[in-house]
């Protein structure tokens, strides 16, 4: 092979007594290669957050990069297209476009509908999220289409966890969906100091932090969690939502979960 007797030795000794560096290389690389497989839909920066959260290990996002890089890890999530904007609806206004600074928790909160399958079986889940920590407050699933209970039952909790801040105003933002703007829907709010916002039409970038967490959801569901069984659809659900909320960090809260933000909130 063409190379020195002193130079294989060197090479030998190397690979029989690595360093104390390459061994911890190696850890750390069968360790973000054991959490990828357990939460292939994120990339290498959510993954270290999960590690630091889970087990304590500091390491950097650049080292992280570099044990993904190695073990050839990447995310499996789709990526979204940015749409063009709509127009203004004229019923409500859009009150995320004027500069709307959230400073504490229930006083945005953001709502929207995502359909999946599961075994050919259609379902609709209804989100209500403060978009303060990106808590998900509420939430209803339907496996009837267009099932407009679920917008209703998902309104009902946020309204009574509303009672608990009776003196804060607060914001609901959605979309133009049918029952969005609905009399039903919507004359249940003033009582409660809950004022309403919309995007704009066909425009979903105008929620983004809501169209974001329903992109991550269906990707975490399936590809994460490995939803399959129809019968246990809503307990999975049920789970992914304490998950969400409890163990997941999120990259806009400095890779805190949304529960641990809340509390140092609460401390301060």
């Amino acid at each position: 092979m063409e190379i020195s007797r002193s130079s294989y030795y060197y090479w030998l000794k190397r690979l029989n007594n690595p360093s104390e560096r390459t061994r911890s290389l190696i850890s750390n690389i069968l360790l973000f290669k054991e959490y990828h497989e357990k939460y292939p839909s994120h990339g290498y920066r959510w993954l270290n957050a999960k590690i630091r959260l889970d087990t304590g290990l500091l390491i950097s996002d650049v080292y992280a990069h570099k044990c993904c890089k190695i073990a050839g890890i990447k995310s499996q999530a789709k990526h979204y297209k940015y749409k063009k904007p709509g127009t203004p609806y004229k019923v409500y206004p859009n009150l995320l476009l004027s500069e709307l600074h959230v400073t504490g928790p229930m006083q945005c909160i953001v709502s929207d509908m995502t359909a999946f399958y599961v075994k050919g079986i259609y379902y609709e889940l209804t989100i209500y999220m403060d978009l303060w920590n990106n808590e998900i407050i509420s939430h209803s699933l339907s496996s009837k289409r267009g099932d407009r209970m679920t917008y209703i039952s998902g309104l009902e909790d946020l309204i009574e966890l509303k009672k608990q801040y009776p003196n804060f105003q607060t914001i609901l933002h959605s979309d133009q969906g049918s029952v969005y703007t609905s009399k039903a829907f919507n004359e249940l709010l003033p009582a409660y100091n809950i004022i309403r916002s919309m995007s704009r039409a066909g425009t979903p970038t105008d929620n983004g932090a809501m169209e974001s967490i329903n992109g991550w959801m269906k990707s975490e569901l399936f590809t994460d969690f490995h939803i399959k069984d129809n019968e246990n659809v809503k307990d999975d659900i049920d789970q992914y939502i304490k998950f969400f909320n409890e163990e997941r960090p999120a990259y806009s809260l400095n890779y805190l979960t949304p529960k641990q933000f809340r509390e140092q909130y609460s401390q301060v």
